[in-house]
Parts: C-alpha cells; structure tokens; sequence
C-alpha cells in the first residue's frame, strides 16, 4: 500500500507492518533539499501514530541511501522580499529543523532501520545513525565528510557517533573523514548485517518484517528504557524499567506471548494482511 508523501522525491510503501521509506532523487544521490527533506520531517509523526506501521526502514533509491545535503537546492534560489536573518534565528532555524528530523526519527517510538544500498555521506549518515539500526549491502560505504568541505556536522551526528563507536574512535571518523566500506562499518558496531548486493532490497525487508511483526507495545517500551537509559541514573532506570514491565505484563501482547508458550507454536501479535485489500489491520 502507497502512503502520500506529497512528492516524488520521497517514497513510502506500507509491506506487512513496515513502512518502507525511500529518498527517491537517485541522479543525486538522494541528496536532501528543499522538497525531500521537510517532506520526511512531515512523514515521520505520521508514521509513528499508525496502528498498522510496526517498524519504519528508511532507504535510498539507486544505488546510495543519502549523499547528505544537496547545495544547488538549499535556500530555494533568490527569494524576493525576505528580510535578511539574524545569526541567532539562523541558529534557531536550523536547531528545530535537526530535531524535526534526526531528533524526530531517533525518539520515533517504533523501532526504526536504515537500509544502504550504497553510500551514507554527511548529513545522510546523520539520517542512518538516528536510526535504531543499519545494515547494508556490501558495496555501502560510510563517511562523515563534513571536514571535507570545510563543515563541523550537523543533524546529530557528533552525539550519535560517540555512543556507538566510543568517542575515540568517533574523533578519528570525524578529523580524517575515512570511508567506511560496510564490512569494516559493522566491525566497529556501526552496521548490524550486511547482505549480498544483488539481494539486498529482499533482504532488507525480510529483516525488517521481523521486527515490524514483534510486539509493537513492548518493543517500545523497551527502545525507551535502552534510550532513556544513557543519560539517567539506574535507580532511575530501574524505575522506568518497572513502570514499563507492569504495563507490558497487563497488555494482550504479553497475554498472547504466554498462550503461545503454552501451546508450543509462534505468537501471533498483528491480524494477518487481508487477501482482499491488501491492507493490515490491529
């Protein structure tokens, strides 16, 4: 099922409870600018509130998931009677758009995937580390480059980066800009499978339906404690954990899980998909 983004640079198809979405400008890359990027940021709420989306994967068309900013799109060209911004409400502008989008993607509270079929540069690896999770196809590659083009990152990249590969190793990536093939990416934590290009697409979305089809209610609750968990004390965290275990324990998500434990088959958590519309529903 197609889900209306409002433009053709940006794709979403709905398969078994996963929301596929796709940057879809692969002549560049999948380079976000001014029509790509804020239709992700009105996307990704939308797809949080749906009971028929169980985990959202984003990807890229071509044969890249996202070259990062595109610099001939951004600011729309001459634009008449604008009065000039200050720093500070250039500051401002571009913080909320950084949380309305990574900020927005990373606290999504359904599990969320970055598929690479190719390159994640800049702002676009900015994209994939607010992501629960990567995999790639092994021709992907990762780069930070900003320092390549005289930048200091954006989008989140410098507080994602440390925590998933420790801040030392974060430093380097940042000050030499190495690429990062996919097999070396998922040494150091960054990627968690990679798959055969040539299946790559199938692959991916095998590996998303398998979580899209978990139980959607534990599965955020948990992403919360995991997340919550970095920067509260673990009396705290034992608080949350608490609050969420008893709320999973009363839920038909867990009431379900036990029935098939004693029945010795695979819990079913979600409505198989109608034969005839082709839709899911709770």
């Amino acid at each position: 099922m197609q889900i209306d983004t409002g433009t053709n640079e940006l794709l979403c198809e709905l398969t078994q409870r996963v929301a596929v979405v796709t940057l879809n400008k692969p002549h560049k890359k999948n380079a976000l600018g001014d029509i790509l990027t804020p239709a992700l940021r009105t996307l990704l709420p939308q797809l949080e509130t749906r009971s028929d989306v169980g985990c959202v994967m984003i990807t890229g068309a071509g044969d890249a998931f996202c070259s990062g900013g595109d610099v001939s799109e951004m600011g729309g060209g001459v634009k008449r009677d604008v009065k000039p911004r200050s720093l500070q409400e250039r500051i401002a502008d571009l913080t909320e758009k950084q949380r309305a989008l990574t900020g927005r993607l990373y606290h999504l509270a359904k599990p969320t995937v970055a598929a690479l079929p190719g390159a994640a540069a800049g702002a676009g690896l900015s994209i994939a580390l607010a992501c629960d999770l990567r995999i790639a196809c092994e021709d992907a590659f990762m780069v930070t480059a900003f320092l390549n083009v005289g930048l200091s990152g954006d989008y989140g990249s410098s507080w994602f980066l440390p925590r998933l590969v420790g801040l030392s190793r974060a430093k380097s990536l940042f000050y030499r800009s190495p690429r990062l093939s996919a097999g070396e990416a998922q040494n150091i934590g960054l990627v968690d499978r990679v798959f055969p290009t040539h299946t790559f697409r199938d692959d991916a979305l095998s590996y998303a339906i398998d979580i899209a089809n978990g139980p959607t209610q534990a599965l955020g609750r948990l992403k919360a404690n995991l997340q919550i968990g970095l920067t509260q004390s673990l009396d705290d965290s034992f608080a949350l954990e608490a609050k969420h275990m008893i709320e999973s324990g009363g839920g038909e998500e867990a009431r379900e899980a036990i029935s098939a434990f004693q029945q010795k088959r695979q819990p079913v958590f979600h409505k198989e998909i109608s034969a005839a519309s082709g839709e899911e529903s709770e």
